[in-house]
């Protein structure tokens, strides 16, 4: 930042670095020391250092001219008259002394008579546009610490300055409004008069911008007439506001009397000091005072047994509390009243009816109490709850492929972009979205959730961005928000996304360009801060080809693309699976099954699964149901995993373990299969024995026992 020195005495401004003649000096030592200088003379002193006159370039040229030469000395050329000025003669003063001298140079002594500056016009120019700049800087840095705002234009109204305040006010750039005509940016304000005849503006209401503000304008006035003026505006928006609240305030409080005027029970109100500064005729009457006898009083020195001021005090609450009252029991309350944190009084409410039918009352309560405890019950068994969302420590997987998967996801949902998921019907792309969503900035925010494929054409345009009040026949009188403006804040998860109509398609690209929706019968867009995660087990890109997809819109939702393997290419995830629906239907159903027996592991291994994990999901909720012990056998599992096989006999008791496949064969597979499994848990989990046994649903025990077995040391 540049800062300037005060300019107050000749010693600021003058110049001290000069060369110093003698009267026996050669006129080439002259042209020398003016070589080293910009200065127009140099003073000639004699021996002593007293002033004996001043030489100049004026005095050199003559003395050139007559011939004389470099050697010879400068006395006979030099001036004897020369200005002199006292190094503490004021800024002002010189200014005064300057402007009446022909004399262009002057010579600075101290209060010995020493020489020891120099001063010219040239060092006044310089030192009055410095003094200039100071003042111009200190005039602005006065306007910005207004807290008005400040507007100055010239005489063809053309604005050249404005402060900070005027720019926070009305919401403007300086670099907009600078150099533009006053008339353009604050129209109505009407400066014609002012520039014309120097009219001032005096406490003027004026209103642009949404800001209502008081203006006063002045015109600046030089020596030849009106060269401008200078608006000042102060801002009174927020009085007004303050003035429209003072005015509902008392609105409110004029209700609020009302209201305890018409109230059957006494009330009362006191102050943080317990004195009264509101109360009612109800409780005036039961006590049988006046208005005058209680405002402002003391509440426990006029009412028996009254507690108000302990409430006011420690801010505890009293709920139905049993007070004497001329020696009746009577059922009061006493709450405080607490504002930004701080109690500032209590109320109290006296209930005229007697403590016996209160009890009365209070039993009729307690038996609809129950009543209403039994219905709840009743209804729950009846009603299912919609399961919790998942993280992504809930997705099960040993899969090295699909742990690399979680780990993309993971790091995309701490961006905003939009992300398309696919992959085959029942692969967890919902699950995916989920877990980015509670891993996202976004986590406190609504996770929306919209079925493509399963809301009617009809109705898709008005689900997604909703409707205004009467916008079509059947519309509910109040209108409906859509699921973009249900999802502000958070994610909306556009699922089958593949299957959207061309006719909606163009309306959603729209809502992810500009982020905003307009509901059905509106007449204008409001803005939704979304993140859209869409999923679809389609092929988009052929959809393309066909023209049943918008490209525009494929590379509007393709910013981040995640492709969810299915289920066969990642079966060493099969068993883990299993054994993780295993212990969520043993949890709903209030059953301990334990294992899965190696030949079910075994059939469920060797299926392709084209449901993926949702059918694998089911088939295990199935077998759950059949198995009778703590262990899901093959028999329990259904037919269609048995292709080209007969399936076991389900009549079989629980000691028959027959199988469709020799016993060897099928026992060396089994452990082959449990090998991989473990082995890939174990890489999975970075070798540690905990983890890799968490993994696979069982135990660190059971890890260690079948370790032990297939002869694995890690």
């Amino acid at each position: 930042m540049r800062r300037w020195k005060e300019i107050t005495k000749i010693k600021d401004i003058m110049t001290t670095d000069f060369v110093r003649l003698q009267p026996d000096d050669t006129i080439e030592k002259a042209i020398r020391s003016f070589r080293t200088t910009r200065l127009e003379g140099l003073p000639v002193l004699d021996k002593n250092g007293t002033l004996l006159g001043i030489f100049t370039k004026t005095n050199l040229y003559d003395a050139l001219l007559l011939g004389t030469g470099l050697a010879d000395s400068i006395e006979p050329y030099f001036n004897l008259r020369v200005a002199k000025i006292s190094e503490n003669v004021s800024y002002e003063e010189f200014i005064t002394i300057i402007k009446s001298s022909p004399v262009g140079l002057g010579v600075v002594v101290d209060d010995y008579d020493r020489t020891v500056g120099m001063i010219t016009k040239v060092d006044l120019i310089l030192a009055v546009v410095r003094k200039g700049e100071m003042l111009n800087a200190e005039l602005c840095a006065i306007y910005n610490a207004m807290q008005s705002g400040v507007v100055s234009f010239n005489e063809q109204g053309i604005i050249t300055f404005v402060n900070r305040a005027i720019k926070k006010i009305f919401s403007v750039r300086e670099k907009d409004i600078v150099n533009t005509p006053l008339a353009l940016q604050f129209p109505g304000l009407n400066v014609e008069k002012l520039l014309a005849g120097g009219e001032t503006i005096n406490s003027k209401k004026y209103e642009y911008r949404e800001k209502t503000v008081i203006v006063n304008a002045t015109p600046i006035i030089e020596e030849d007439g009106i060269a401008g003026g200078v608006a000042v505006f102060q801002d009174i928006t927020e009085l007004e506001s303050v003035a429209m609240e003072l005015e509902g305030t008392k609105r409110l409080n004029k209700t609020m009397e009302t209201i305890l005027e018409m109230a059957y029970d006494g009330i009362v109100v006191v102050d943080e000091h317990g004195r009264v500064i509101l109360v009612n005729h109800a409780f005036l009457d039961f006590f049988g005072l006046s208005h005058g006898q209680l405002m402002g009083k003391k509440l426990e020195n006029i009412i028996e047994n009254s507690r108000l001021h302990i409430v006011a005090k420690t801010g505890a609450t009293e709920i139905n509390d049993v007070q004497f009252i001329k020696g009746k029991p009577y059922v009061v309350s006493r709450l405080p009243i607490v504002r930004d944190g701080r109690i500032i009084g209590a109320i109290g409410k006296i209930v005229f009816s007697r403590v016996e039918e209160v009890q009365e009352i209070a039993r009729k309560l307690d038996a609809m109490a129950s009543k209403l405890s039994f219905y709840k019950k009743e209804l729950s068994k009846y009603s299912k709850n919609a399961p919790d969302m998942v993280s992504f420590d809930d997705i099960v997987t040993i899969n090295s492929e699909f742990i690399k998967t979680k780990q993309e996801a993971y790091r995309v949902s701490q961006s905003n972009s939009t992300i398309l998921l696919t992959g085959e019907s029942g692969t967890g792309k919902e699950l995916f979205a989920q877990a980015i969503h509670l891993a996202s900035q976004r986590r406190k925010g609504p996770f929306i959730k919209v079925n493509c494929a399963a809301v009617p054409e009809n109705l898709l345009e008005s689900e997604f961005f909703g409707y205004m009040p009467g916008a079509f026949t059947g519309a509910h009188r109040e209108g409906k928000p859509g699921k973009f403006e249900l999802a502000d804040g958070g994610t909306i998860f556009l699922d089958e996304i593949g299957d959207m109509p061309l006719s909606l398609q163009a309306k959603i690209l729209r809502v992810l360009q500009d982020r905003a929706v307009e509901r059905l019968g509106a007449t204008k867009s409001k803005k939704v801060d979304v993140r859209v995660i869409a999923a679809t087990n389609q092929n988009l890109e052929k959809k393309l080809r066909e023209g049943s997809f918008r490209e525009d819109l494929y590379y509007r939702l393709n910013v981040i693309s995640l492709e969810l393997p299915p289920l066969r290419e990642r079966k060493e995830d099969i068993i883990p699976l299993s054994y993780v629906f295993l212990q969520k239907y043993n949890q709903l159903f209030g059953l301990n099954i334990k294992e899965l027996s190696p030949q079910a592991m075994f059939v469920l291994q060797n299926y392709d699964w084209p449901g993926n994990v949702r059918e694998l999901e089911n088939v295990i909720e199935r077998a759950v149901n059949f198995a009778s012990h703590d262990v899901i056998e093959e028999r329990h599992l259904p037919a269609k995993l048995f292709p080209g096989q007969e399936q076991p006999d389900k009549q079989h008791s629980d000691g028959d373990k027959g199988t469709s496949v020799n016993a060897d064969i099928f026992e060396k597979k089994v452990n082959e299969a449990e090998y991989e499994i473990i082995l890939s848990a174990l890489r999975a989990a970075g070798g540690n024995k905990s983890k890799a046994a968490a993994l696979l649903g069982k135990s660190r025990s059971w890890l260690y026992e079948r370790l032990k077995k297939m002869d694995i040391w890690l």
